[in-house]
């Protein structure tokens, strides 16, 4: 808790702007910290405790403010327990403001692919309860990388939390995000944000849904952690056998002098976290019902397996999507096959960007349904889908089409 003679230190430190402009908080900052405290608390916690750990989050924040947005939507986003105790609700879908209808999201559709212009929480918020069969997603994690000034810096080759790798033996290397750099409020952020994500989309999966979602090493822990707690099943995850461009390097403007250090690891590996909702009765009893609860097995002497050997994008698929976080179509079909036990239902992808899961799920006979809400991907990903789905250079399929 910040006393009140280094609450001025602080505001005086900050230049230019009125002491208004400086007090000022960003929209939502106390009510995301609040959830935070909550998310971690399922049988709830005191208004003093509540408030104790908000000022550890942002600072100095008044009692009477938290007091007021916790009793002011005690009928949304939190129970009152008992007099001052307050919980989260546990029901996902009510994290909700005012939403558009669905009428309202300009939608493109191709064969069996549904792509949708909108926000992945309004659009969860609506749907209808129990009619999504899977999901495979490539999220934000890093979050930071997909603010729009981060996305400008991209698009324009300047970097900011993207590295762009200089060309190597003629050949351009795709931009990764540099999570090294993210600071301990960003995690906490990553948290916060994945577990409203996966609170939000529990009602809209069918009981045995399985949940994929690509990680990295560096931040999976955040990732499962909070989607453990939002209520889904942790299942384990799958290993993306691949040599990427992160880790390996030496020590910045020491190279020579350190040329036997690596300051980190190289990644040879990327885990795709695997979740599930849980089922009802036995697996037998889900399969039969919802026609989910396992992964389809590549053949019939053959079950479908957690380790999956690839290789960084090509760069004749690359050109048919330039996104900088696009997946292989041989490694993303035959994970997106594996999703659907009985090979019938709706796979959903969240976070569409170029649409190569759509793309996968196309090519593999399933239906699918992205949501994307960068105008500028949304367009990027009607281009792509086509041209992805008839995308031919792959070798040593797990499986046959």
């Amino acid at each position: 808790m910040l006393t009140e003679t280094s609450r001025r230190l602080r505001l005086a430190s900050v230049p230019n702007g009125s002491q208004k402009d400086k007090e000022r908080r960003r929209p939502g900052e106390v009510r995301d910290a609040i959830m935070k405290v909550l998310s971690s608390r399922p049988d709830g916690a005191s208004v003093s405790e509540i408030t104790h750990h908000v000022r550890q989050l942002m600072g100095d924040a008044t009692s009477s403010s938290i007091r007021s947005y916790l009793r002011l939507n005690s009928e949304s986003l939190f129970r009152r327990e008992n007099r001052g105790i307050y919980s989260l609700r546990e029901s996902p879908d009510l994290y909700a403001s005012a939403s558009l209808p669905h009428s309202a999201f300009r939608m493109w559709e191709s064969g069996n692919v549904k792509l949708i212009e909108a926000d992945c929480f309004e659009w969860l918020r609506q749907r209808d309860h129990n009619s999504i069969h899977g999901v495979v997603m490539d999220p934000p994690y890093g979050l930071v990388e997909y603010e729009p000034e981060e996305q400008e810096k991209l698009r324009n080759g300047r970097g900011g939390v993207w590295r762009i790798p200089p060309e190597f033996d003629g050949t351009k290397r795709s931009p990764v995000p540099r999570f090294t750099v993210l600071s301990p409020r960003d995690i906490d952020d990553l948290g916060v944000f994945f577990f409203n994500w996966g609170r939000t989309v529990l009602p809209a999966l069918v009981p045995g849904a399985n949940v994929v979602v690509a990680s990295n090493p560096l931040l999976s822990y955040v990732v499962s952690g909070a989607l453990a707690r939002a209520g889904l099943e942790r299942r384990g995850e799958i290993v993306r056998l691949v040599m990427t461009m992160r880790g390996g390097d030496r020590p910045k403007a020491a190279h020579h002098e350190f040329q036997g250090v690596s300051v980190m690891p190289r990644s040879m590996w990327e885990p795709w976290l695997v979740f599930r909702k849980p089922i009802e009765g036995r697996v037998q009893d889900n399969l039969r019902k919802w026609k989910t609860g396992g992964f389809r097995r590549p053949s019939g002497a053959q079950p479908f397996g957690d380790v999956i050997s690839s290789s960084p994008t090509h760069k004749s698929e690359r050109e048919l999507a330039p996104h900088p976080s696009l997946k292989p179509q041989r490694f993303l079909r035959e994970l997106v096959r594996g999703i659907l036990p009985l090979g019938e239902g709706i796979v959903l992808d969240p976070f569409a960007g170029s649409g190569s899961t759509l793309a996968a799920a196309e090519a593999v006979g399933y239906a699918s349904i992205g949501i994307e809400k960068d105008p500028h991907y949304f367009e990027l990903a009607i281009n792509a889908i086509p041209k992805l789905v008839a995308y031919k250079n792959l070798k040593n399929y797990e499986f046959d089409l």
